[in-house]
């Protein structure tokens, strides 16, 4: 049973005894007190007087927050609660409090991490620290679970990301993380809106998989008797608006891909996804280069970052480089190897990685410039013209029918964006489409994109000259945070099924070795239990050693 631990029963004992005090552990119509930052700058003047005791009786405030830790001193105790804002100390006795207030609910029932609110005046320590004298507290939400001791110390970082709440009560920084992600995201809608963008919604459910090369999840619509796929991108139905005359359009969006997980990859990840009419990719680099400048701005953050070992300067223009130039000159492939496929096979053998020998000499490319090229791009570095067969949704270039007028941008060695002049050419699409589900029969690669008719249709009737971009929001959240885990940028990131906790062996006096729970009360530090009646322990203790 969840609650079945002894230190569990025991907060669950004096949620009881607050209810036969008359105190309800749970109350509603609580209004949330001056913020702690608040409360230390206004109340700033209380520490600059003169006075031999330097408080402010005439200034009565409400705090509220989680008590943090807990120093009892016979009849007055000192604590830190915590709201969103950081702590503050709180000061509290026996005389100040309504008579048996302090010795059988403050002093008894009070505990580390419960939701208090505090009501009193601003006073100064001895100490010098800012701190509110307290004339009432009372119990907001009364936790039956205890804080751990040492969460900070934790190397099983699998239960800061299982019980996330956990991690952000013990961790300030954590919530600061998701903090910032909002704000970034929040910009980014902002930056679009001003830009003329339109902000859209399309469906997570679709009838095939389509606009990216992924895995996709299953599921099964019961009311239409069909399976779905979970969305692995919102591509093709956004260029159904641009068709239906939507020239500008954006969704930031939840993408679903069925593959493996790392410090990258989670299979729940988020996106925004934008289209725009009348425009190329180079139009596409220099606003991405824009939503760079302007977020940087808004943030107020210096445009060179750290990002673990690496310095990233992230002033514009972004350098930009073609991809199979990128091959030779940062991956330093030989030029013969990046132009034939069988030499590019035997290249990337002789380094380790093993191919599969019918994959086309753009996708030999791919592989080369994933081993040799991504991981050296550090500072923020658009990768253009990409080989056509692994872009299928990408315009040919005009002049090289081979390259896709199509751009990646990498930053500390991974892609954070993808963005390319789009295909609105009905025919060029279907045999791209046709040659991906060949490409599928003859390799395998459950990845490749599906045959969709329907958005063949849609390109039929006409399709705008666009341009269209997907930026990963996660991705780029662990660049302007420096974190190197895409699961400490997620609230809750995908985990596997939590193993089930083994039957523990029963709680046991130190001294006796008596079983009966019933008999047993915690030691004052929390480590270990020993028995309520002493005088039946030690006759126990003296029978064992017989």
């Amino acid at each position: 049973m969840i609650f079945d631990n002894q230190y569990i029963q025991e907060r669950i004992k004096k949620t009881e005894r607050l209810r036969e005090e008359g105190i309800n552990p749970y109350p509603a119509n609580i209004t949330k007190g001056m913020p702690s930052s608040q409360f230390f700058k206004h109340f700033a003047y209380v520490t600059e007087q003169n006075a031999e005791e330097k408080k402010d009786e005439n200034q009565i405030v409400t705090l509220t927050g989680r008590i943090k830790f807990i120093r009892i001193m016979g009849k007055a105790a000192f604590a830190k609660i915590e709201d969103t804002d950081g702590l503050v100390q709180i000061y509290y006795n026996r005389d100040d409090l309504p008579e048996g207030y302090y010795n059988n609910i403050a002093k008894k029932l009070f505990e580390v991490g419960d939701i208090i609110e505090a009501t009193g005046f601003p006073f100064v320590t001895q100490t010098g620290e800012l701190t509110l004298h307290c004339k009432e507290v009372k119990i907001v939400s009364k936790a039956i679970f205890p804080l751990p001791e040492k969460f900070h110390g934790l190397t099983d970082h699998e239960i800061r990301y299982r019980q996330r709440y956990l991690d952000m009560i013990m961790n300030p920084e954590v919530k600061q993380t998701f903090i910032m992600r909002s704000k970034i995201v929040s910009l980014i809608r902002r930056f679009f809106e001003d830009h003329g963008f339109l902000e859209v919604e399309t469906p997570m459910m679709h009838p095939i998989p389509g606009g990216a090369n992924a895995k996709p999840f299953i599921t099964h619509h019961n009311a239409l008797g069909v399976d779905r796929y979970l969305r692995i991108a919102p591509e093709l139905y956004l260029k159904r608006l641009t068709v239906g005359g939507m020239e500008a359009v954006f969704e930031i969006n939840r993408n679903f891909r069925n593959e493996g997980m790392d410090h990258t990859h989670n299979p729940e990840f988020t996106s925004i996804e934008f289209y725009w009419a009348y425009h190329n990719y180079h139009d596409l680099m220099k606003l991405t280069e824009e939503l760079f400048e302007y977020i940087f701005a808004q943030l107020q953050i210096d445009k060179t970052i750290t990002y673990g070992e690496y310095k990233i300067d992230c002033s514009t223009p972004f350098a930009k480089i073609p991809f199979v130039e990128a091959l030779t000159t940062i991956g330093e492939v030989p030029a013969e190897v990046a132009a034939d496929r069988e030499k590019a096979i035997g290249y990337l053998k002789e380094h380790g990685v093993e191919v599969n020998p019918n994959l086309t000499l753009g996708y030999l490319q791919a592989e080369l410039f994933d081993e040799f090229v991504e991981g050296k791009l550090i500072n923020p570095t658009f990768i253009t013209d990409y080989p056509i067969d692994i872009s299928p949704l990408s315009r040919r270039n005009d002049e090289n029918p081979e390259i896709a007028e199509r751009f990646e941008l990498f930053m500390a060695g991974k892609e954070i964006a993808n963005g390319f002049n789009e295909l609105n050419d009905p025919i060029d699409q279907f045999e791209r489409f046709k040659a991906q589900m060949e490409a599928k029969e003859a390799t395998g690669d459950e990845e490749t994109m599906h045959m969709d008719l329907d958005f063949i249709r849609a390109l039929g009737h006409g399709m705008t000259p666009t341009a269209g971009e997907g930026i990963g929001i996660d991705r780029l959240v662990m660049m302007l945070t420096d974190h190197h885990s895409i699961r400490d940028v997620i609230l809750f990131p995908a985990m596997k099924p939590e193993v089930a906790l083994e039957e523990k062996p029963k709680n046991a006096c130190k001294k006796c070795g008596n079983t009966n729970e019933e008999e047993l009360k915690p030691a004052k530090k929390g480590k270990g239990f020993f028995c309520i009646d002493a005088a039946a322990c030690k006759k126990r203790e003296q029978e064992n050693k017989k």
